[in-house]
């Protein structure tokens, strides 16, 4: 499979997770199997229109035109401007945490910091949700270069430590599908990068034997989320399996299911998304009033990729 193929899934794998996983968001196990106990179509619902892509997607397109657009590739007050100009625009759909730090008012160096410092938490997954496009831009600058521009741009809404650590490691995952590689045999290797002090529990929610009931947390926490998407890969043997599995999960489904299809993409390519998920997808961006399709994903990921290779 051409590198392409995987880049290119990994991005609208994501974009199409984050709209078929909508509708279900924070409703039971098993909601998705009960609406569709054969093949799963782009219907829409809960507010949502078939196909319509949520803050999960916007926020990832606004980093990838943000490494796009910044010479130096990035330019973390660029992309907080774009974060906070989103959170202005009324968007249908902001995480609380997203939208008290973008909301703040403070600097774009202080904001998230000074969050964490108040509330004592801020492991939520929403920095894992937009991940794709900087993975895809980072990927070919090695382990160290995305682990580290992960938890840089993480570090913009999120004070806490182990969520610039999970996105790190899914930055990685990433790495190592885009290359072809086996991302679940990675794993032991990836949790070697990570720092110590949040080795131990990011080492258990994606260990082998892991599974999402054994969860500590809900899935709308970063260790839960990235240890239902990696076990959705690892359990299922195909792309619409890996969403369906994890859409099944209930909870943040369009989170879970954005993480997990931008995996499933990198692994098994853009063609293995189904046609009649692709079609429907749109992403309003807010405040632009611009809608992107699949077209547009495909393209931003490739330039993202080259521009990775100082193309």
């Amino acid at each position: 499979m051409e590198r392409s193929e995987r880049l290119v899934g990994a991005v609208l794998g994501s974009a199409v997770g984050d709209a078929l996983g909508a509708p279900f968001e924070f409703g039971p196990a098993g909601m998705l199997s009960a609406r569709y106990p054969g093949a799963v179509t782009m219907d829409g619902g809960g507010g949502w229109d078939p196909g319509e892509a949520t803050d999960d997607t916007q926020l990832a397109v606004h980093l990838g035109e943000s490494l796009l657009a910044c010479p130096g590739g990035l330019d973390l007050p660029d992309i907080f401007a774009r974060f906070r100009a989103w959170a202005a625009g009324d968007p249908k759909d902001i995480g609380i945490q997203t939208e008290i730090v973008l909301g703040s008012g403070l600097p774009w160096d202080l904001a998230a910091a000074i969050h964490f410092q108040t509330e004592g938490r801020a492991a939520g997954n929403g920095a894992l949700m937009r991940a794709a496009p900087a993975a895809v831009r980072f990927a070919p600058e090695g382990r160290a270069a995305t682990m580290d521009a992960a938890r840089r741009i993480t570090a913009l809404t999120h004070g806490d430590g182990a969520a610039w650590e999970g996105t790190a490691i899914l930055h990685e995952l990433l790495r190592v599908a885009l290359d072809g590689d086996d991302p679940v045999a990675a794993v032991p290797s990836v949790l070697d990068a990570v720092r110590e002090e949040h080795r131990e529990r990011w080492a258990t929610v994606l260990d082998d034997g892991w599974h999402p009931s054994q969860a500590t947390e809900s899935n709308g926490a970063v260790w839960a989320c990235l240890g239902s998407a990696l076990w959705a890969l690892r359990t299922t043997d195909g792309f619409a399996a890996a969403l369906r599995a994890v859409v099944d999960l209930g909870g943040d489904t369009d989170t879970t299911a954005a993480v997990t299809g931008g995996l499933a993409g990198a692994v098994y390519g853009a063609a293995a998304i189904p046609a009649e998920w692709v079609g429907p997808l749109h992403v309003p961006l807010p405040p632009t009033g611009r809608v992107l399709r699949a077209g547009e994903l495909a393209g931003m990921a490739v330039a993202l990729d080259a521009k990775g290779w100082g193309r």
